[in-house]
């Protein structure tokens, strides 16, 4: 059902595409609203964090037999963690679900445009939205339930073209289309619209999550490491899918910036759009790459929301199988799992806003990366490698996701920065005192 071993090349692309979404895409159009300082986040935090803590994390699964995330975390980080990041992964994996599910039928109902159905509504969303919302929803049940080689492993090869197609166009006019200029970095100033409610940390750190470094991430890699045929593919599967899609971030962060003449028009494009990513990106495709590509481009968009949520609910499955003892080769037992996951994303997509699941799954995703940069550090401790890999990303991203419960006005947002950066300050000594205990805990038991 789940361990089908396959080629590189095709677990490269089914990778890349899992990891991709809408992150790099979305995330980085938006987070570019912070000025060329997006560029830094994309570049160093995708080499020394993003991509370091998909390559470990993934060889840790492969290591205990494609466990799921929450299972190798509470081997190094013990049970009571075990409990936590099951209940957080299963809830996130059904978030990025829902938004995954979501977007691409509202980016495909606009392009259709049918004014018959169009102008219909139910309950506010039009009949049209709703019918591809059952198609793409059909196509999710059946890939979350079928082996992995029958739909996925076939394809998913078509759809990563379709995204390597996308990035390379945009990034061709980029360079020779002698139209845009892409803003140089010269400072740290956030160029953002409205600075003050929205600072660069810890806000731009979690608007480009994905690009950069993305929890989501871990929980995507036991799927490959199940169909892995040797450890020494973990190198170029998991590392080298992260850096692919770092360059698409840096892309897309680019052709926004460049796009709207600078940051302040990017700035304009966003509050007349209404920050729907989905539809600046439909703009950006028609105007640089003409209408007759932009059809492969936003079909490369729609691919990667599909190819994400398809394995989002995917992951949810094997999460719930894995803790509770679920053998998953009866289809009976994976539809009996599957019913309450695809029933909580059709209620966190008619129940919430698209800005608001984009940011709590945001703060989610850069959570659990938080999390797993940790079991990182035990296991390398364990093994006797160097912890400062794993042990500065955790960190800074620690921190981050503090300091974003404090200033975010989704959360407390206290208007008091100093203190409220002081109290994720504390949260994150509070987070290293805490782990250093369990790692002299870990040395004496002897952890393995």
């Amino acid at each position: 059902m789940d361990y089908v071993p396959l080629p590189r090349w095709r677990i490269f692309l089914i990778q890349l595409l899992n990891i991709a979404g809408l992150g790099p895409i979305f995330g980085a159009v938006l987070g570019a609203a912070y000025g060329p300082v997006a560029f830094l986040w994309i570049t160093f935090g995708g080499i020394f964090m993003g991509a370091a803590h998909d390559f470990i994390a993934g060889v840790i699964s492969l290591r205990h037999d494609g466990a799921s995330l929450p299972e190798t975390a509470g081997v190094y980080l013990g049970g009571g963690m075990k409990i936590v990041m099951r209940l957080f992964s299963a809830g996130l994996m059904i978030l990025v679900g829902a938004v995954f599910l979501s977007q691409p039928a509202s980016l495909v109902a606009a392009r259709l445009d049918v004014p018959s159905l169009e102008g219909i509504a139910f309950g506010g969303f039009s009949w049209l939205l709703l019918i591809v919302l059952g198609v793409i929803l059909v196509y999710y049940i059946a890939a979350t339930l079928l082996p992995v080689d029958k739909i996925i492993g076939r394809i998913y090869p078509v759809f990563g073209f379709a995204l390597l197609f996308m990035a390379v166009g945009i990034l061709v006019v980029l360079l020779f289309g002698g139209e845009y200029t892409i803003p140089e970095f010269t400072s740290f100033e956030n160029c953002i619209a409205d600075a003050k409610a929205f600072p660069i940390v810890p806000m731009l750190f979690t608007t480009i999550a994905c690009g950069a470094i993305s929890g989501f991430h871990a929980t995507q890699s036991p799927l490959m490491a199940r169909c892995m045929r040797n450890e020494r593919e973990s190198r170029s599967v998991f590392y080298g899918a992260m850096i692919s899609e770092s360059i698409i971030a840096l892309v897309w962060a680019a052709i926004a910036m460049a796009f709207w003449g600078d940051v302040a028009g990017l700035n304009g494009a966003i509050a007349e759009y209404g920050g729907q990513a989905a539809v600046m990106i439909d703009v950006i495709a028609n105007k640089t790459l003409g209408p007759a590509l932009a059809v492969f481009v936003i079909f490369g968009v729609v691919a990667c929301a599909i190819t994400s949520g398809d394995t989002a609910f995917r992951s949810a499955r094997l999460i719930v199988a894995d803790f509770m003892g679920v053998e998953q080769r009866t289809l009976r037992k994976r539809i009996y799992i599957c019913i309450p996951l695809f029933a909580l994303g059709l209620l966190i997509i008619f129940g919430l806003p698209f800005q608001t699941m984009w940011s709590y799954f945001a703060w989610m995703n850069q959570t659990l990366a938080a999390v797993t940069l940790w079991m990182i550090v035990a296991y390398l401790r364990h093994r006797g490698r160097a912890v400062w890999v794993g042990l500065i990303p955790a960190l800074v991203m620690t921190y981050v996701c503090a300091s974003y419960i404090f200033v975010s006005p989704l959360m407390l947002g206290m208007q008091n920065r100093t203190a409220a950066y002081l109290l994720g300050g504390g949260v994150t000594l509070a987070v290293l005192v805490a782990m250093i205990f369990k790692l002299k805990d870990n040395d004496a038991k002897g952890i393995s």
